[in-house]
């Protein structure tokens, strides 16, 4: 029975595909393969299309406003760089600090200028520099040229960003003070000759006195035993 069905099947097929039974089946096979092949690859990237709106439209989303900090340290300045993302992205140009958070993606982790947030960058502005010895807002020893750059960074920032607060100045307490002890040793030590050359001025004539008077005094007595004898 079977087989005369097989037979029935293989005649039918020919009859109405002008093609071989073993012909017709593998255009069956490669047919549902390539259908496979196309359902697992569109709908994979649909998924990836969904995915990547959905970060896309977190991106999106409207950044709190800014944070006024008001006059902080360096080190206080650096929790502000961007490692934590609840924190808001901070970086200072002479002094002012701006919040730079809605562009994150150049000054925050992994970004081009990364390595300016969480600090005052003046002088690697100043200089177009990236190395860590520049990572500073000292401007001694700059040209003009490079101070006209670190102006023209500044105002950017200022028609860009949101001031929301200042470094605070640190005073080197231990230079003062050592610059004030030279000054006073100095001036001990200038008082000391004027003493001492008024103490040795005044040796000699306190010897000159002690040895007339011991010469009067013998005088006193030769003059005395003198008028005994007489």
């Amino acid at each position: 029975m079977a087989v005369q069905l097989w037979e029935t099947l293989k005649e039918s097929i020919t009859a109405y595909t002008g093609l071989s039974p073993a012909t017709f089946f593998t255009t069956i096979a490669v047919g549902l393969a390539l259908y496979y092949m196309a359902v697992n690859y569109f709908g994979s990237s649909d998924d990836a299309h969904h995915r990547g709106s959905g970060e896309f439209e977190e991106q999106l989303q409207p950044l709190p406003p800014p944070v006024q900090v008001g006059e902080i340290t360096d080190e206080e300045l650096k929790q502000y760089d961007g490692s934590d993302p609840k924190k808001p992205l901070l970086m200072a140009i002479k002094g002012q600090i701006y919040d730079v958070s809605q562009s994150r993606m150049f000054y925050g982790p992994g970004g081009p200028y990364a390595l300016f947030a969480g600090k005052d960058a003046s002088r690697a502005l100043a200089k177009m520099s990236f190395e860590q010895k520049d990572l500073n807002g000292d401007l001694t020893g700059l040209g003009v040229f490079e101070l006209e750059a670190l102006q023209d960074w500044e105002y950017k920032f200022m028609s860009k960003y949101v001031k929301v607060g200042t470094v605070k100045s640190t005073v080197r307490v231990s230079d003062s003070a050592a610059e004030g002890q030279p000054r006073e040793a100095a001036e001990s030590d200038a008082g000391k000759p004027a003493e001492a050359a008024d103490g040795d001025v005044g040796k000699p004539a306190e010897d000159g006195t002690s040895e007339s008077a011991a010469k009067e005094t013998e005088e006193a007595k030769s003059a005395g035993d003198a008028e005994k004898k007489e």
